[in-house]
């Protein structure tokens, strides 16, 4: 037998299921409604030859690609192990997508196969016949789905119980090596069409180590498992180290607290604007009575920051990266409120301008990195060539990011390229008027963006605050800005606000700034002005 190497998924849990078979390593939490569904090493090892056997059966050939596509259930991490034993490639896709959007996925993967849940599938038979590639359908019914009905309109559907009805069988690994593609990420294409990370076998489980787990710990996560986030922090450093981690089938702000008290959670990871929103929620006299140690974060509010931590007894632990490369992280206790921290030993990372030059400190400019060493690992867009070359261009990994740096050599996010904020000639950092307009005790939910401003002026936008209501609450949007005028810089207090019954959003909770704009119309019934007496 070959060697195995535990940087690769299905040598890993091999690994794990002789030396810890019996231990539950992920808990799928029911929420209240559903019972849990619990995966043991030695049962995502079973599984994972079920599903390997299944894909071979179906004639898929190794770097031959499939789609996944539902939430987060047990069944998504064993069709994870299925695909790095067979050495097929997994594309997971969130479960909301549909339309023009989810056949450019798939067509533009060139799927052979879809394995989805049963309240997914009448998305997939809505653009079948724009799909080209698709040989088969697999179907995981489910407890919050329509059940069976649909598949019957699927041309190919079968059932994925009768994958977990078979023999126990050991399927030979196809893998060549670590690198092997295990999965295409798709990007959520918030500035045209998505682009597909191809993400190595070799590259799974190794994350766990930059952040300070101790043994015993618990993570837990309600990211989709088709995001990065949720799959290599999570649940690719509990596979790895051993930790029984907790993942929700979906993000859940107002039992979030709860959930670590229920199972002993003792760090989760939050992205973006999750942060103002858990803030958001009503004021507990047991915020703090939480078994979490830390929260890792990405993009924490420095407006919000020491009040989290305090409010509710845990410590931060920022970082910065994508699913591309590129690392940088700020260890707890360590370094300014608001930096995203420094690079890791062995990688360099600056802030340059236009010309490649970097910036003194307070300057923005555009985050790159690369190894120390040697120039940035190739990073590949399946079928888009020139966007792979693009992204390590000079040697240097190009974030597309806009950031800067103090004297100190702390690094600080600012914005996304081409997404920047500037208003009557300031830059306006939306992360101040969301946590302004987050302390209004009717909002629930707030994300804050631009729109071509009325005036016209070249680079600038007007702002506007999507706002949700908190449930059964009549918003009044005159006492928002009341809110903004009495908190924020003139500049600052949104043209606009629009009220909305739920802000569109990414697998990641990352607001999805497009369907916003084209909702948004300044005359538009539920957009509404501020009336200045």
């Amino acid at each position: 037998m070959a060697e195995r190497d535990t940087r690769i998924l299905a040598d890993l849990i091999a690994t794990k299921a002789e030396a810890q078979p019996d231990l539950d390593v992920v808990t799928f939490e029911g929420g209240g409604k559903f019972e849990d569904e619990i995966r043991t090493y030695a049962e995502l090892w079973r599984n994972g030859n079920w599903v390997a056997a299944e894909l071979i059966e179906r004639g898929m050939a190794p770097g031959d690609r499939f789609a996944t596509m539902m939430r987060n259930h047990a069944e998504f991490v064993d069709i994870m192990v299925g695909a790095s034993i067979s050495a097929c490639v997994y594309v997971p896709i969130d479960p909301r997508t549909r339309g023009a959007k989810l056949a450019y996925t798939l067509n533009n993967s060139e799927c052979k196969g879809i394995i989805c849940a049963d309240y997914c599938l009448d998305q997939v038979v809505e653009i079948q016949a724009q799909l080209p590639n698709l040989e088969w359908v697999l179907v995981m019914a489910s407890e919050d789905g329509p059940g069976q009905t649909l598949m019957a309109e699927a041309v190919g559907a079968a059932d994925l119980a009768c994958v977990y009805a078979r023999p126990e069988v050991s399927v030979n690994s196809r893998l060549s090596g670590p690198s092997d593609p295990l999965q295409i990420l798709y990007t959520s294409g918030t500035t045209g069409d998505p682009k597909g990370v191809v993400f190595r076998n070799g590259r799974f489980g190794g994350l766990g180590s930059i952040f300070p787990f101790e043994a015993g710990d618990r993570p837990y996560t309600g990211l989709s498992l088709t995001h990065g986030n949720a799959q290599m922090l999570t649940l690719g450093s509990s596979l790895a180290m051993s930790m029984r981690c907790i993942i929700s089938r979906r993000f859940t702000k107002s039992r979030l607290w709860d959930i670590t008290r229920q199972y002993g959670a003792t760090v989760f990871n939050l992205l973006g604007g999750m942060t103002a929103a858990v803030y958001a929620e009503p004021e507990q006299d047991n915020d703090g009575d939480n078994p979490v140690r830390f929260v890792i974060s990405a993009g924490m509010p420095a407006t919000i920051w020491e009040k989290f931590e305090q409010r509710f007894s845990v410590d931060i632990f920022e970082f910065y990266g994508a699913i591309e490369g590129g690392l940088a992280f700020k260890p707890i206790g360590v370094g300014p409120i608001g930096s995203f921290g420094k690079a890791p030993k062995g990688l360099e990372m600056w802030i340059v301008d236009e010309e490649g030059r970097e910036c003194a400190p307070g300057v923005m400019g555009e985050i790159i990195s690369r190894p120390i060493k040697g120039p940035a690992p190739a990073v590949e867009y399946f079928k888009n060539t020139e966007a792979s070359t693009k992204k390590t261009e000079g040697g240097w990994l190009r974030s597309g990011d806009i950031g800067h740096a103090d004297e100190d050599g702390w690094l600080f996010f600012d914005y996304r390229k081409g997404g920047g904020l500037r208003h009557n000639g300031d830059f306006v950092n939306p992360g101040f008027v969301e946590q302004a307009i987050a302390e209004h005790p009717d909002v629930d939910d707030v994300f804050v963006y631009g729109v071509p401003p009325a005036s016209g002026a070249p680079g600038e936008k007007d702002v506007v605050a999507a706002v949700v209501a908190v449930d059964g609450a009549s918003l009044e949007p005159q006492s928002v800005f009341a809110i903004c005028r009495r908190e924020l810089e003139a500049n600052f207090v949104p043209s606009y606000l629009q009220v909305l019954a739920e802000i569109p959003k990414t697998a990641s909770e990352k607001p999805q700034e497009r369907f916003l704009l084209d909702a948004f119309g300044p005359d538009a019934p539920n957009v509404h002005s501020e009336q200045l007496g």
